[in-house]
C-alpha cells in the first residue's frame, strides 16, 4: 500500500472512530479504549505525513 492510500485509510478510521466516540460519550459509557485508539491513529497519521514529506 502506498503512503497516500495509507494516510487516507488512517484519516477515514479516525473520523469514523470520532463519530462513534461522540455517540458513546452521550450515553455515559466508558470511552478510554476508543480515546487511546484515537491517540494511536493521530501518531500514525503524523508518522505517515512525515514519511511523505521526506520523500
Amino acid at each position: 500500500m502506498d503512503l497516500e492510500s495509507k494516510l487516507q485509510e488512517l484519516k477515514y478510521e479516525y473520523v469514523h472512530l470520532q463519530g462513534d466516540l461522540e455517540k458513546i460519550e452521550s450515553t455515559g459509557h466508558p470511552t478510554s479504549k476508543m480515546t487511546d485508539r484515537l491517540h494511536e491513529l493521530e501518531q500514525q497519521i503524523k508518522e505517515v505525513r512525515q514519511e511523505l514529506k521526506n520523500r
